[in-house]
């Protein structure tokens, strides 16, 4: 039977009592994580967000009726507690940060009965992660999990008042706006009033902050809901959050100096981890050549070595051909990894080929000096001698080759050169290794559609000096675009936006885009560049990335209160669902199911 709160007041969290408090009677309250009943000795471990005390009503120092009543406690009652803080006479638990004292009950009350959960509450649950988030609600009580919730809620709170010392000012933006096709997929949201006409879900609050900046508010920031109905994978969510921020009359490296501070805030205040300042820069082609990746992990070395020149004479057909066709032969060096079975090296050839390969070459140099590789024999001696020295090949090692046109090399070998340093164990999770990327090209060429798109964004600023290339060398245009990674990870980009007209046309007209059409789509933004614009720039920070690296976690998911799977579906309130028929007639819709 459940009791009330009645007379009683929460004194302090489990957690939060030490033995500077012992002496003292508090009243604690939470939920029943253990209870060990030993006769006339009844231990019970009551928890709450804090952490976990113990409690012990023993024979002689607690009320008999006390001691029946604690005995009948089953896992996850929530219950109150008032008693005498001592220090433990038995074992001290190291594991616990209260776990020199105890509480001495004089008062017990059952606040709520509960069934028996269908898994353990407990930390690093080893239970489906289908079942934990059905009963969300019940996974979140998990000691790892709130410790992530309370880590994000300290990311937002520090940058909350980091960005407002800096001047910044929040300001929320609508989340019921017009679609705009460029880029992913909207959410699309029909109108009841207006009939056959639809709002999107924001991808980013991007046109307003920038029209916010034409408004004369000069820093903007928001941590921002933003949607995507794309295809998920473990760090993505159809709903997800943005630290966002713009700024007006500033350039790349005002915008990179005010977050580097912010970053070594967040690091220093939340993990105690100092960032070093600068943060060192590198540009996109190099980040490619070296790393095969525009997001790369400096946490270890293997980088990728370009040996188009060495084997250009060659008569392997492999390389031969792929050098004929404008394309490049590149490779790592897996140091230490010469005496990898076959069977291993076929499963990496295997791999390679999930990212575009045709196949992967490979020497294989002994301890003892000879050599294992699938194309030795269209090799000269001296060739291959040449080769190994090229790539700094020494007896143990394993060397990896593609050979392609450039895109699927980098793609390829990169790639292989993360899943090489998984199983070499190189990735340390407690490292946090920050780069900055920049000087990223403004459009890249979409074979589908057989035109240039936005890498970032169609409003991205060029760089000055590349401007004269726009019409006859579009690709070779850099643009004034930067990401911040982190271990391996794209945590956060922006650019410096275009704020000349003229400009802004001839990126319109390189997409693609009637004047009509930009009017059409874009048309608001357009007409408030008229009106005195200033030079302005921004950054987006993906807070959920950003946290579950923080809290080291591989998924997104543990970062998040209530999270998607990867169809898109809430396993906890089975959303998406289908409505009632009156609400479709009201919004002028009818669903037709496609076989």
């Amino acid at each position: 039977m459940a009791e009330s709160m009645q007379g009683i007041k929460r004194t302090h969290r489990c957690g939060e009592l030490s033995g500077a408090n012992a002496g003292q009677t508090v009243t604690v309250m939470g939920w029943v994580q253990k209870n060990r009943n030993k006769g006339g000795l009844v231990f019970i471990d009551v928890r709450d967000r804090s952490g976990i005390i113990q409690i012990v009503f023993e024979e002689g120092s607690t009320d008999s009726g006390l001691i029946e009543k604690a005995a009948k406690l089953r896992a996850e009652f929530v219950v109150a507690v008032t008693g005498e803080v001592k220090k433990r006479s038995g074992a001290v638990n190291e594991n616990l940060s209260t776990g020199d004292i105890e509480i001495i009950p004089s008062q017990l009350r059952i606040l709520s009965e509960s069934e028996t959960p269908p898994f353990p509450i407990e930390e690093n649950s080893k239970t489906k992660e289908e079942v934990r988030l059905k009963y969300r609600y019940l996974d979140l009580r998990r000691p790892d999990l709130q410790k992530n919730m309370i880590m994000r809620s300290q990311v937002a709170t520090l940058t909350r008042q980091f960005l407002a010392e800096e001047g910044f000012l929040e300001i929320e933006t609508p989340i019921l706006i017009g679609s705009t096709p460029e880029g992913a997929r909207d959410y699309l949201v029909p109108s009841r009033i207006h009939q056959g006409h639809f709002y999107a879900l924001p991808q980013s609050p991007q046109l307003f902050k920038q029209l916010l900046m034409c408004s004369g508010y000069d820093r903007y920031f928001q941590i921002a809901k933003c949607f995507r109905d794309e295809d998920l994978r473990a760090d993505r969510q159809p709903e997800f959050t943005q630290i966002d921020m713009e700024l007006s009359f500033v350039d790349v490296d005002d915008v990179i100096d005010v977050n580097e501070r912010l970053l070594a805030k967040l690091f220093k205040d939340v993990l105690g981890v100092e960032v070093v300042l600068p943060i060192p820069r590198m540009t996109w082609q190099e980040a490619m050549d070296r790393y095969g990746s525009d997001k790369p992990d400096t946490r270890f070395g293997m980088e990728l070595t370009d040996v188009t020149d060495v084997v250009k004479d060659c008569e392997f057909a492999v390389f031969k051909g792929a050098i004929e066709n404008g394309g490049t032969v590149r490779g790592i060096n897996a140091k230490g990894q010469g005496g990898m079975p076959r069977k291993k090296i076929d499963k990496l050839v295997d791999f390679a080929r999930d990212f575009g390969a045709k196949g992967l070459a490979y020497i294989a140099v002994q301890e003892d000096g000879s050599v294992k590789s699938s194309f030795a024999k269209f090799m000269k001696e001296e060739e291959m001698s040449g080769l190994i020295e090229a790539m700094g090949g020494e007896n143990g090692d394993l060397l990896l080759f593609a050979a392609d046109k450039n895109k699927v090399v980098w793609d390829v070998l990169g790639n292989l050169r993360l899943e090489l340093a998984r199983q070499m164990e190189l990735l340390d999770k407690s490292e946090y290794k920050f780069l900055w990327v920049t000087e990223f090209p403004l459009l890249e060429w979409n074979e589908e559609q057989e035109r240039y798109t936005a890498m970032h964004h169609p409003f991205t600023m060029p760089m000055e000096e590349d401007l004269e290339y726009i019409d006859t060398d579009p690709g070779r245009v850099r643009a004034k675009a930067y990401d911040i990674v982190l271990n391996g990870n794209e945590i956060g980009g922006g650019s410096v936006r275009i704020y000349h007209q003229d400009v802004q046309n001839k990126m319109f007209e390189v997409l693609g885009f009637t004047p009509e059409k930009a009017q059409e789509q874009f048309g608001f933004l357009l007409n408030a560049f008229k009106y005195g614009v200033p030079p302005h720039a921004g950054l987006a920070y993906g807070l959920d990335r950003m946290v579950m690296l923080m809290a080291k976690e591989d998924s997104i998911r543990d970062v998040i209160a209530f999270p998607k799977v990867k169809d898109a579906s809430d396993l906890m309130t089975e959303a998406p669902t289908a409505v009632e028929e009156k609400q479709l007639e009201e919004l002028g819709l009818s669903v037709t199911v496609q076989e």
